[in-house]
């Protein structure tokens, strides 16, 4: 199932806007990131593409004024009465669309706003259902894109799934702004601590059989990870294959199929891999206009 993106510079509004930016383009990188793309081949490996750079962001975090408090085991405290959101994109689970699963403790309705804003974003949700669990309600979407009927592919697409859904979290559920990251910026509250990113930031490399092999990350969340990710593993020439990427509160985790020239990544480049991740993560660019 090949599919040759467009390159270039990407923005996208969004159908409910993040406080201080209403309607204006919506980009999800940094000064300075190259555009990435990617998209299923035959054998679902993702084909990385780098034309051109992106646009620098519209929107930039206001720091605020709070204590680092993460513990040293890397959890980090978080209120009783107000439950962690999570949300899950996952690329692998089903072959032919994206799966987007959202969960804040037994608090979400139906969540029709956010389908009505996947719609404006150019998908399909081809279908939808709601679970419970003992860890409370799921709301779960399988989407694809309107022009092509397939999975989305697209680096910077799925971070504006992703930023649409946590800003609808933050406009209907506003109690969640205190337990998201982007609630520092764009919520009504912000977290009660911040992140040590020295603490918070774990990169982990797997064996997966002998074609390839399973990168796992976790790191404190912000705008325009998903892409950054995928930026800083293809800059070392290894291609990334289907993964999942779950916002749980403050942190990021991403789990990814990665290979090098079709094969396993052999361990000494799993650690260059593990080393340039963590040394990126753990110094993020101050750049002007960088998250």
């Amino acid at each position: 199932m090949a599919v040759t993106m467009a390159s270039g510079s990407t923005s996208f509004g969004l159908y409910t806007n993040l406080r201080g930016v209403e309607k204006q383009p919506f980009s999800f990188s940094r000064v300075g990131v190259v555009g990435a793309f990617y998209g299923f081949d035959s054998v679902r490996r993702f084909g990385i593409s780098h034309k051109g750079r992106l646009s620098s962001s519209v929107i930039t975090l206001v720091p605020r004024a709070s204590a680092a408090t993460a513990v040293e085991d890397g959890s980090y405290r978080e209120t009783d009465s107000i439950p962690t959101p999570k949300v899950i994109i996952d690329q692998d689970s089903d072959p032919n669309a994206t799966v987007v699963e959202i969960t804040f403790g037994n608090r979400l309705g139906a969540l029709l706003d956010t389908m009505n804003a996947l719609k404006n974003l150019g998908l399909n949700v081809v279908k939808a259902n709601v679970y419970l669990d003992s860890s409370g309600k799921h709301n779960k979407f399988a989407i694809t894109r309107v022009d092509t009927g397939r999975k989305v592919e697209d680096p910077e697409l799925l971070e504006a799934i992703r930023l649409t859904i946590i800003n609808n979290l933050l406009e209907y559920h506003p109690e969640s702004s205190s337990q998201l990251a982007m609630g520092a910026a764009f919520g009504i509250e912000p977290p009660p601590q911040t992140v040590d990113v020295d603490i918070a930031t774990r990169v982990n490399v797997y064996d997966d059989g002998p074609n390839r092999s399973l990168l796992y990350v976790e790191a404190a969340d912000r705008p325009g990870l998903l892409v950054d990710l995928v930026k800083m593993i293809t800059d070392i020439n290894i291609a990334v294959e289907s993964g999942e990427f779950d916002t749980e509160g403050l942190l990021a985790k991403a789990k990814f199929h990665v290979s090098y020239r079709g094969k396993a990544i052999i361990k000494p480049l799993q650690q260059v891999l593990a080393n340039s991740l963590r040394y990126s993560l753990r110094r993020p660019s101050t750049e002007e206009s960088s998250f």
